[in-house]
């Protein structure tokens, strides 16, 4: 199973110079990813534990569109096994104008990370 969300990003979000968008914002949607995961095979929200690697490959910026996409590659008992995926689909053109975008032919990856989630075994509806 593999879910999907798609979020703009927006001035708020942007935490450097040229409206650069903080690494740590694609975590937090790798996070949201996690949990809508957990839900559908457990039943409930569960805990993320670690990270073993996170990749940040393109930057980001105010006003782009990032596709974060995860699935559960293997499980334990109790563990799950994830990895993720953020794409850029559509970015901000402020060379052309303050409000220009352009949907990207081919999506950019920005980022890719696994990681560990748990549900503990009495949390667990969904067997």
């Amino acid at each position: 199973m593999q879910v999907t969300i798609r979020v703009r990003m927006s001035a708020h979000d942007a935490h450097y110079g040229g409206n650069l968008v903080d690494g740590a914002k694609m975590l937090e949607l790798f996070g949201d990813v996690a949990t809508e995961l957990l839900i559908r095979r457990d039943g409930d929200e569960g805990l993320f534990c670690a990270y073993d690697m996170v990749e940040f490959k393109a930057p980001v910026y105010a006003g782009d569109f990032i596709e974060a996409s995860g699935e559960i590659v293997s499980e334990g008992n109790t563990s799950r096994k994830m990895v993720f995926e953020a794409r850029k689909v559509i970015t901000a053109r402020p060379d052309i104008n303050d409000s220009a975008a352009e949907v990207l032919a081919e999506p950019i990856l920005v980022c890719r990370a696994s990681g560990t989630c748990v549900t503990p075994k009495d949390k667990q509806r969904n067997n």
